[in-house]
């Protein structure tokens, strides 16, 4: 059988809270989501390890037995990973940099590169591209040393960031659409909409490009999933929904027969640079600076 390190750290975050809304909220995740996942560990484990009623969550005799086991594989993981790291540490030119939208944002990436270079010439920036399926371009599995990302990410007590731009949302429909002549749409105009989501392994990324905390509690209609440029604008000419996005990224889907406008009543997006908390390698953190120099200062989060 095999078990993800993450669903070790979900059974914790229940066995400690004992109690799956709030679990769910120490891990940025939504309640529904971890209740599947710990319902899936259940299954290839072959044991319940929650006793679930309406007044209270406990352990039961199987999850007790696991709990000391799922500390001691965390900590022999992490223990494992500082040993890659620091090895890496030691070796290591290559920076990979991880990206699922590209910065541009008037010259950034260049700037930053150019600071970089200047304070490393032995490192070899080694740009990535990763889908929309993966939150974190690929911090979390290790592939990328850092990142540029959307916030929120899942598990943020794992990463730093500092964000590089602040843009508002639009929203991204058909020219066909019943709303295509509009100047503004006040968000609740979209509420009966079905909208493109991404991946349910986007997390609360994807709840958040689907404004699920303007909604008041009130579901999403999930039109069509996508994880990539392409597929968003293939699904909106089909009018399988509408999207929100970034101001910086119209462009990537403004292709013909697509418009963007836009959205009055929701928060501006936020993109950042991102980096594990435990990677103090020297090159990272020269990134993360050349990247807080280049946007003009401002302060790392995390």
């Amino acid at each position: 059988m095999d078990v993800h390190t993450r669903d070790l750290r979900y059974f914790l975050a229940v066995a400690t809270e004992l109690n799956f809304t709030r679990a769910a909220e120490s891990l940025f995740v939504s309640q529904p989501a971890l209740s599947k996942q710990i319902r899936q560990l259940e299954r290839t484990l072959g044991a319940d390890l929650f006793v679930r009623d309406r007044r209270e969550v406990r352990l039961t005799a199987a999850g007790e037995s696991l709990l000391p086991h799922a500390h001691q594989t965390l900590t022999a993981w992490q223990l494992g990973t500082n040993a890659l790291a620091a090895l890496r540490s030691a070796t290591a030119t290559v920076l990979h940099i991880g990206m699922s939208t590209s910065p541009g944002r008037g010259g950034l990436l260049p700037a930053i590169r150019s600071r970089f270079t200047a304070e490393h010439p032995e490192a070899s920036p080694s740009l990535r591209q990763v889908d929309w399926s993966d939150p974190t371009a690929g911090l979390a599995d290790g592939s990328s040393d850092v990142a540029f990302v959307w916030l929120p990410l899942p598990e943020p007590s794992r990463y730093a960031h500092l964000v590089l731009a602040e843009e508002p949302r639009l929203v991204a429909l058909p020219t066909h659409h019943r709303l295509a002549d509009r100047i503004s749409i006040d968000f609740t105009e979209l509420l009966d909409e079905p909208f493109l989501a991404l991946p349910p392994s986007a997390g609360p990324l994807r709840d958040y490009w689907l404004a699920t905390d303007a909604r008041d509690g009130a579901p999403p209609r999930v039109g069509a999933v996508v994880a990539g440029p392409d597929e968003t604008y293939e699904a909106l000419v089909a009018g399988q929904g509408v999207v929100l996005v970034a101001t910086g990224n119209a462009s990537l889907i403004l292709r013909g027969d697509v418009i963007t406008i836009p959205v009055v009543g929701i928060t501006p997006s936020r993109f950042a640079l991102a980096w594990r908390k435990d990677d103090t390698r020297p090159l990272v953190r020269a990134y993360a600076r050349a990247a807080q120099l280049s946007r003009g200062g401002g302060t790392t989060t995390g």
